[in-house]
């Protein structure tokens, strides 16, 4: 029996046909494709446009070119939303690339969507992430990339990371949370 697919009222940008057709797999909903990074003024005015409607959240590959589309579409339409995918669902042999995650995983990653949230002062510093060796040790990448999973906030460099803990809303609490879930606290 097909597994009824869940509907998302925002609107989805990716960047190319193959990230939509395993969206659509995935869940019912509006999709934005970007083509690339060659970002067009007319497909950021349709983002524009559908963030003022539907809202607008932005799911690209997890690889160099897929966050600088996400820099240019926020810098844009700063009311989007992000999701993330794992750098691990979304590679196929070398490629990496939403049109290889699961529906699982697009799912998983939609149910985890942030927002970019303004602050006066940072609630997590790099002594945070030292403390709990998710900077400086060999193996603080793999831990990054454990722990951006579990809050939705995907896998990036130790910077990027205290980053979007600042700015994406992730709380003390569920950043403890997740810290446990994965054995390390």
């Amino acid at each position: 029996m097909d597994r009824i697919k869940e509907t998302i009222k925002e609107t989805i940008v990716v960047e190319g046909k193959d990230d939509e057709a395993a969206l659509k797999r995935a869940v019912n909903c509006e999709i934005i494709i970007t083509r690339g990074f060659a970002l067009s003024e007319e497909t950021l005015k349709r983002i524009e446009y559908a963030a003022g409607t539907t809202g607008v959240i932005v799911l690209t590959d997890p690889d160099f070119a897929g966050e600088r589309i996400r820099e240019r579409i926020a810098k844009r339409v700063p009311s989007c939303k992000h999701a993330f995918l794992s750098k691990e669902d979304a590679t196929l042999k070398d490629n990496i690339g939403i049109e290889n995650a699961s529906s699982e995983s697009i799912r998983e990653a939609l149910g985890k969507v942030r927002t970019i949230k303004p602050f006066e002062l940072p609630l997590f510093t790099k002594q945070d992430l030292f403390a709990l060796e998710l900077e400086g040790f060999e193996h603080s990448s793999e831990k990054r990339n454990k722990l951006g999973k579990a809050l939705g906030i995907g896998y990036c460099n130790a910077k990027q990371f205290l980053n979007r803990l600042n700015h994406y809303g992730v709380t003390r609490e569920e950043f403890v949370r997740a810290l446990k879930e994965l054995g390390y606290l």
